[in-house]
């Protein structure tokens, strides 16, 4: 089978995907690519990457990759050192255990207390915009939003901050050549991590009922090695802070460029819920999964995978599978056919999916009701990551008429 390379087709494959991700879906339901220097088998139909996604021998952890993949720099780097040690690049019977020790303290009722305090800081970013008439939604709004939360949630001190920030964008791709800081953003993660976790631990006390990474360094019985937390910890930062980002920007973008949705969601409020599931759906934060490792004898779509090859299950593509969803490149807030597969599926379905949901509908709620007739700023472009997990925007550029009055 024959390589195609996906950096030929960029900066439009970066902008718009979907075109392309149509082609390939029709020509066949596995493709041997390469991408941002990554050769992978990228997996194209919804029924096809929903299997895969529960199927044992498509692995999570790196032990499975074979020679010629280990040898990858993101794989080099990404799935080696202390942050590698975490659910989402584990498989049974550690990913079980993982996941049972943070589900104990990631509960529903810790994810509702932390509802006022999402509406608060929302209420505070709009504010800071309203009166202005325009804003990058992404920079003054989207950002700053998960950031806050999901760093108060895992008890990052406040001027410690930024620095996750950073740390976050490089992984996530926000700039062109993040991929070369890799290596000094893992050391400086780690080396901060490492301390954070040491004092959480020693300093019990402090952290009781209060900061996740705090309940879980004081948990008793089965329980994270110093290792585990700090991964985890890494690993809960860059999702609960790129998901909420993307959903908020790819979902809004979509709106104004369907501006009959729009005026269909502000006039109807109460499809608020349902419109997430279809911005969800039609341009989701997560365009692929972390890649996946073949075990020996893996078959998709009639395609055989070499052990220890490099698999991309391409969510953005299976959620627009016309096999699957009537009319997918339209969108259609009031959508009936649910199903999409945006957080994933099966026993590594997004933990945070919850709290982007809780996050994304506050923050739409919000934007709706202080920001009217909000359109995209035509004299500033559009900017979007370059990632191969990734789909989201680095700018997003809008004016609008400032309403009075709170949210």
């Amino acid at each position: 089978m024959s390589t195609l390379n996906l950096d030929s087709h960029r900066p439009a494959f970066t902008r718009d995907p979907y075109p392309l991700l149509a082609e390939l879906r029709e020509a066949g339901p596995v493709h041997r690519v390469e991408y941002l220097g990554v050769p992978m088998w990228l997996v194209t139909r919804y029924a096809d990457v929903k299997a895969a996604l529960g199927n044992p021998l498509v692995a999570h952890d790196a032990v499975n990759a074979n020679d010629d993949v280990r040898k990858i720099p993101l794989i080099a780097h990404g799935w080696s050192g202390d942050l590698s040690h975490h659910m989402l690049f584990a498989d049974a019977p550690e990913h079980s255990r993982m996941r049972r020790v943070v589900n104990r303290e990631f509960t529903p009722r810790r994810l509702a207390a932390l509802e006022p305090r999402i509406q608060q800081v929302t209420d505070w970013l709009i504010e800071s915009i309203a009166s202005q008439g325009k804003a990058d939604l992404i920079e003054d709004f989207a950002a700053p939003l998960p950031a806050t939360i999901i760093m108060e949630l895992l008890g990052v001190p406040g001027s410690d901050r930024e620095n996750f920030r950073y740390w976050a964008d490089v992984v996530t791709g926000v700039r062109e050549g993040d991929m070369e800081l890799l290596p000094q953003m893992h050391a400086e993660a780690n080396a901060y991590l490492r301390d954070l976790i040491k004092y959480k631990r020693t300093q019990r006390e402090a952290f009781a009922g209060t900061d996740l990474l705090g309940a879980l360094a004081r948990t008793s019985g089965e329980r994270l090695s110093d290792v585990e937390l700090m991964a985890m910890g890494w690993l809960l930062l860059v999702a609960g802070y790129t998901t909420t980002i993307d959903l908020i920007g790819n979902g809004m973008l979509a709106l104004l460029r369907n501006p009959e949705q729009l005026k269909l969601l502000v006039s109807q409020p109460e499809l608020l819920d349902n419109a997430l599931e279809e911005f969800l759906r039609f341009d989701g934060p997560t365009a692929i999964p972390t890649l996946r490792f073949a075990k020996p004898g893996l078959t998709i779509g009639g395609v055989d995978i070499p052990a220890g090859d490099l698999i991309a299950l391409s969510l953005a593509s299976a959620d627009h599978d016309p096999a699957r969803f009537d009319k997918p490149s339209e969108l259609d807030i009031a959508r009936t056919d649910r199903g999409h597969v945006a957080f994933g599926h099966g026993v590594h379905f997004c933990l945070g999916a919850p709290l982007a949901r809780m996050e994304g509908r506050i923050a739409f709620r919000a934007l709706l009701a202080r920001c009217r007739d909000i359109k995209l700023d035509m004299s500033a472009s559009l900017s979007w990551r370059v990632s191969i997990n990734i789909r989201g925007l680095r700018h997003l550029p809008v004016t609008f008429t400032p309403a009075r009055g709170g949210v």
